[in-house]
């Protein structure tokens, strides 16, 4: 479990060095597509192989809040594998948590 949360936490600090390059929407370093860093933490759990586990209450909000076409742009970069993040199981949580599809543009 520690190896875990090292590797997690380690992730984490990629993406902020990551967006602070522009490559992700960020505001002060403290969210990700209008997503709070804590959000994306409570999610990990849920967007993680081999074992995801159900997305909770705390990630489901998080993503409510969320810029889902930042999101959603994403879903094909190299970025999310390099983390140990399927991309597959990232745009299943829209579903899990019940939320709405963001409109097509």
């Amino acid at each position: 479990m520690r190896t875990f949360q090292t590797v997690f936490i380690a992730s984490l600090l990629v993406l902020v060095v990551i967006s602070s390059n522009g490559l992700f929407e960020v505001s002060n370093a403290q969210n990700i597509c209008s997503m709070p860093v804590s959000g994306l933490m409570s999610c990990i759990g849920s967007v993680t192989p081999p074992n995801p586990t159900p997305p909770t209450t705390q990630c489901c909000s998080a993503l409510s809040q969320a810029d889902m076409r930042c999101l959603c742009s994403y879903k094909n970069s190299k970025v999310l594998p390099s983390l140990g993040i399927d991309p597959n199981l990232a745009m299943q949580l829209p579903d899990k948590c019940k939320l709405p599809h963001p409109a097509s543009s």
